[in-house]
């Protein structure tokens, strides 16, 4: 091979992408194992944005309020410790997730892929955030009575909604 076969080819410091997650830690949440798979994806996710050296911010919601639990920034390696022992209780607050929300994205000097990990149990459906340029809603629907809320949520903020077993392919 000649000199002028080999190329250098520059490795990115990670994509243009912040991860902002919702995740939905209200009692609805404790049954059927729901937020025990929401938690396993929400550190798939972690796992993934480390990997692409991605940024990543996690907001969680519920009895206690919404309050953020990772501040957007450099995705990390090791998420077990805190993602492990995260409870839940108290009703489905998204609007304060939302409030939340807002402002970062307003922030964010990337685009942002914001998830939405939820059973879907809010009184109603709120409006779509603005400036946000992606949306994944993990449906963790898992009751008998399904009441399909986040399938609605997605359509009437033009989002995906993905299952739970769908995640790694968004």
């Amino acid at each position: 091979m000649a000199a002028e076969h080999f190329r250098y080819r520059r490795h990115g410091a990670g994509s243009a992408v912040v991860h902002l997650v919702l995740l939905d830690m209200s009692a609805s949440m404790l049954r059927a194992g729901k937020l025990a798979s929401a938690k396993g994806c929400l550190l798939a996710l972690m796992q993934q944005a480390y990997r692409d050296r991605e940024h990543v911010g996690v907001i969680s919601f519920g009895g206690q309020g919404a309050y953020w639990l990772a501040r957007p920034g450099k995705a990390q390696a090791f998420n077990d410790s805190w993602i492990a022992p995260l409870g839940g209780s108290g009703g489905t607050p998204l609007e304060s997730g939302l409030q939340l929300l807002a402002p970062a994205i307003q922030k964010a000097d990337r685009l942002t892929h914001v998830w939405l990990l939820t059973d879907g149990r809010f009184a109603q459906l709120p409006e779509k955030p603005q400036g946000m340029d992606r949306c994944t809603i993990v449906d963790l629907e898992l009751d008998g009575l399904r009441l399909q809320r986040c399938q609605a949520l997605a359509e009437h903020w033009q989002a995906q909604c993905i299952s739970l077993d769908e995640v790694s392919d968004a």
